[in-house]
């Protein structure tokens, strides 16, 4: 396939190399940047063509910009004269299905959304963590979609376009919430006495360890601590000396440990007893009382 890139940064430029040392050539790119054309040249130059060269030319165009900038490209895109019929337009967007790209029913092209699930920190990360990404398709073409995903080393899933937004905030809750909670529990830590950058060195091993165990035996198998024992005076406990501002979130997420706790009892073949499932939904689900 003969591609073109517009929009030169992280996830674009990783992109053409891969797809390049897999036998397709990537015949120029676009994008308002120079200085991010400057670094994607540092890894595969190439020149930097006009959309109506990209257009008439390119077998498939990967629209790497940010979020927001996607339907404006396929709308400049669109009013090009001589669009190459059948071309391929792709975006690589979490949250944006890939009809955001059909601005004009009548146009000869296939549009198509290829979305890594990773989180990539740099040119070099993404380079190094691709293999074995998982992508989440949708689209006119999955089929191909799936080919160019394995092309690039990953691991493609078919999604519904109709639900991308529950794909996307799954992915945020995994990703970003990540953080979030490790902020939570480095605020927990500083109720205790450790300087905050102690208490985040302290629990990313564990962290690690939980994730670890995740990939080993899986959900809800991995789920460990006081809520999965229904240990009652523990989880009161912390309640009782916790600031109250981070109660609300804490009873949350208990809830739905506790819901976890539930199933992996059940695969055991046990149940918690009724007197301390009653008094943790009673303590964990206070504030919906």
């Amino acid at each position: 396939m003969k591609f073109g890139i517009i929009g030169t940064g992280i996830v674009g430029t990783a992109l053409a190399l891969r797809l390049e040392e897999k036998g397709h050539y990537c015949i120029g790119v676009h994008t308002r940047s120079r200085s991010s054309y400057e670094r994607f040249c540092r890894y595969l130059p190439k020149n930097h063509l006009t959309l109506d060269e990209l257009a008439s030319t390119a077998d498939g165009l990967f629209i790497t910009t940010q979020d927001d900038l996607i339907r404006t490209v396929a709308e400049n895109l669109s009013i090009r004269p001589s669009i190459k019929s059948e071309q391929l337009w792709v975006h690589c967007s979490g949250s944006l299905p890939s009809t955001v790209l059909r601005v004009k029913e009548d146009l000869s092209v296939r549009c198509l959304s290829l979305h890594p699930l990773q989180a990539f920190a740099s040119i070099e990360k993404a380079l190094e963590i691709l293999t074995g990404t998982h992508f989440g398709i949708e689209g006119d073409d999955e089929e191909f979609g799936e080919g160019l995903v394995n092309d690039l080393g990953g691991i493609p899933h078919r999604i519904l376009a109709s639900q991308k937004s529950m794909y996307h905030a799954g992915a945020v809750v995994a990703s970003n919430y990540l953080v979030v909670l490790a902020s939570l529990a480095v605020e927990l830590f500083a109720e205790a006495g450790f300087q905050e950058n102690e208490a985040l060195a302290s629990l990313i091993p564990l962290m690690r360890g939980t994730l670890y165990n995740l990939e080993q035996v899986g959900l809800p198998q991995a789920l460990t601590g006081p809520v999965a024992r229904g240990d009652v005076k523990v989880v009161q406990g912390h309640l009782d000396h916790m600031p109250s501002k981070l109660k609300g979130i804490y009873r949350e997420l208990g809830l739905k440990a506790l819901e976890l706790g539930e199933d992996k009892k059940a695969l055991q073949g046990l149940t918690y007893s009724p007197e301390d499932l009653n008094k943790l939904k009673s303590m964990l689900g206070h504030l919906f009382n």
